[in-house]
């Protein structure tokens, strides 16, 4: 399995070429020059987990600093354990906030300008684009860390050549399953819908196969991997004008989908905690997940949890799923900038990259972090790495954000068993529409 690491790097390497950037509005940030210089001077493990309190260059420090964790329970423990051992080193009290990270971003547009926001957020890269129009955040200076971190996530951060978060997750997702219920793993979509129809019984709250496909972020494997695409790309220029989530592939990938729920594969009402729960129960013998599920599946299933890449599509294809990087992001309305820049510096060296993995279960964005034996000779996250190589990244552009509740309300009315070619026209012209209307030119 070791190898896929291998492949992974390298293909990281090459997805950050293609991550596009969005425009360059926000305001450059109050001191910057001088981090750059603070950070240069990390050249190992050692130094990396110092902070930079004896620097003379930076300013007094704060009393605190505040920072929006997603609100999942692993990540909050992760990040409340490194926020402690900063604090003992520093001084500095860190305030952690668990807010949905998908919620943050118009959680900070209200509460910045009141001057309740935070140093810092968390977010994925492809919402950094619209938070930089936004004027939300101010860029970041890596310095010398720069090489720290892999291609494909410093791509992801930069927005017309500057640095917009410290990386901290890559991820993709792939196919969970439980080896008491399943003998092998499924290679074809044809091997998932034959354990889907054996062992779905909704009566008894059992299922052979569930995912969130109401969710375009889940789903999208299956509209791409039939020649379905968001934005045509070219060299890493997104032409927003070019929607391919319409085309004769999209459709294929839609009526795909509909017809899991049409054969009562998944329940119309089933919820990410209701799939969650069934699964970690043992009623459910596959779902599809990232990996920040690992641990809490791990605790619940123990030695019967495996992975697998996801199944190829009846094309033979392997479902292409979307590659991201969640990063720690400085708010413009900080009032601490250089003291949350050294603690986001802290949050992703090389000992806590390593932490936020053992806890959290997510990949880390570290090179050295990827290539740790503890990640490299891990047989399930083997899969998200072999995953990752069939991954395209989503489109870091500030078009993207008018996206998601068009298709995500698209794939709940196919859901439903409306007509799926209607449905995704219709959600493409509503695409068309809010990016007109939002002024987006990419």
């Amino acid at each position: 399995m070791k190898k896929w690491f291998g492949t992974l790097l390298a293909v990281l390497m090459i997805l950050g070429l293609l991550v596009a950037c969005g425009p360059d509005d926000a305001q450059e940030s109050a001191g910057e020059g001088d981090q750059s210089d603070d950070q240069g001077e990390v050249e190992n493990n050692d130094s990396d987990n110092e902070s930079a309190e004896d620097d003379n260059s930076m300013p007094e420090k704060p009393e605190k600093l505040t920072i929006w964790v997603n609100a999942e329970e692993k990540q909050e423990e992760a990040v409340n354990q490194m926020a402690a051992t900063y604090t003992d080193e520093t001084g500095i009290e860190i305030e952690t906030v668990p807010i949905d990270m998908l919620e943050q971003v118009e959680k900070l547009d209200v509460e910045g300008p009141a001057g309740n926001g935070p140093d810092i957020i968390f977010q994925p890269h492809d919402r950094i684009g619209d938070l930089v129009l936004r004027g939300l955040v101010d860029p970041v200076n890596l310095g010398e860390l720069e090489s720290d971190y892999t291609e494909a996530a410093l791509s992801a951060v930069t927005n017309e050549g500057e640095i917009w978060g410290y990386p901290a997750v890559t991820e993709t997702y792939a196919l969970f399953y439980n080896k008491s219920l399943v003998d092998e793993a499924p290679a074809t979509m044809e091997d998932l819908m034959a354990i889907a129809d054996e062992q779905t019984n909704a009566d008894n709250e059992e299922f052979g196969f569930l995912m969130e496909a109401a969710n375009f972020y889940f789903t999208y494997p299956f509209f791409s991997g039939n020649g379905a695409y968001v934005f045509a790309e070219e060299n890493g220029v997104y032409d927003i004008e070019d929607i391919g989530l319409n085309n004769e592939g999209a459709v294929q990938g839609g009526e795909l989908i509909q017809s899991w729920f049409d054969k009562g594969y998944i329940p119309q009402d089933l919820t990410p905690d209701i799939m969650n729960g069934l699964f970690k129960e043992g009623k459910v013998a596959s779902v599809i997940n990232g990996p920040w599920m690992v641990r809490e599946y791990q605790e619940a299933l123990g030695d019967d949890l495996q992975a697998t890449i996801l199944p190829k599509l009846d094309n033979g294809e392997n479902p292409k799923s979307f590659v991201g990087v969640k990063a720690y992001l400085l708010s413009y309305y900080s009032e601490n900038k250089e003291w949350a820049e050294d603690f986001m510096a802290y949050l992703t060296n090389s000992e806590n990259a390593m932490l936020y993995y053992e806890v959290a279960g997510e990949m880390p964005a570290r090179i050295d972090s990827i290539e740790d034996p503890a990640i490299a000779n891990d047989p399930i996250y083997s899969a998200f790495a072999e995953q990752a190589t069939y991954g395209e990244p989503m489109p870091g552009v500030p078009a993207m954000q008018q996206v998601w509740d068009p298709i995500n309300n698209g794939l709940s009315f196919i859901s439903k068993g409306e007509p799926v070619a209607d449905v995704l026209d219709e959600a493409v012209q509503t695409i068309k529409d809010n990016i007109a209307a939002s002024g987006a030119t990419q």
